[in-house]
């Protein structure tokens, strides 16, 4: 099957494209800077793993969502919260439809340009604080783009059932050089080791027993779930 995948350039849209041509054929690769405060960080490594593997990478500028939506993800929000990325103030990150957003404009993409299917990198780590990352959404999406499209373009979600520790193993099996991939929502100069996702990305090289390469600037205790 031809594919186009979603990669943010973080740790599991990065696996998500290299797990691809193991599987289909991979023809594209599609990113979103949608104002996110960590958007400058994380696209060019999406750019770079998408030259590694010599396929058409586009970046869709969505600058509408930054100006109308309400979310501390983005550069208009407020400042990004610290602790267990499954506790309630993660919710602070949400960007309403994200996914139900970028998923429709790469369904189009994806039938204009002969391709069957679409894989996203949405993990069972998500499902807590992510409405847009969990199994009833995913399915509907999946079957809103079957019937909405004459290709019937299908979404594939190869890691919707793991962990996001399951994922990173799997991304060492598969060569993925987890040092060029970036997750920090507070987008500074290195991964700051303290938001949600830097404790979600610490926790997942630890469950997956691998070397977390990653430079931060604390590596204090991590926090546990306080809900």
């Amino acid at each position: 099957m031809k594919v186009v995948v979603l990669c943010s350039g973080g740790m599991d849209s990065v696996t998500a494209l290299h797990w691809a041509p193991t599987r289909h054929e991979l023809v594209g690769v599609l990113s979103f800077d949608y104002g996110a405060k960590h958007n400058a960080r994380e696209l060019p490594f999406a750019a770079e793993h998408a030259a590694a593997l010599g396929v058409r990478h586009e970046i869709v500028k969505l600058d509408f969502i930054d100006r109308l939506f309400a979310s501390d993800l983005l550069k208009s929000g407020g400042d990004i919260p610290e602790g267990h990325y499954e506790d309630e103030n993660m919710k602070r990150t949400v960007v309403p439809f994200r996914n139900g957003i970028m998923l429709s404009i790469a369904c189009g993409f994806a039938e204009s340009i002969g391709v069957e299917g679409l894989v996203i990198a949405a993990h069972g780590g998500d499902h807590a604080i992510y409405p847009d990352c969990r199994v009833d959404f995913m399915q509907a999406m999946s079957e809103a783009m079957i019937h909405g499209t004459y290709a019937r373009i299908q979404l594939l979600r190869p890691f919707i059932s793991m962990t996001k520790g399951e994922t990173a193993r799997q991304g060492v099996k598969l060569g993925v050089d987890y040092a060029r991939t970036w997750s920090c929502y507070k987008g500074g100069a290195v991964h700051c080791g303290k938001c949600g996702t830097c404790v979600e990305r610490r926790e997942a090289f630890i469950e997956a027993g691998v070397v977390d390469p990653t430079v931060y600037e604390s590596t204090g205790p991590l926090p546990g779930k306080t809900v």
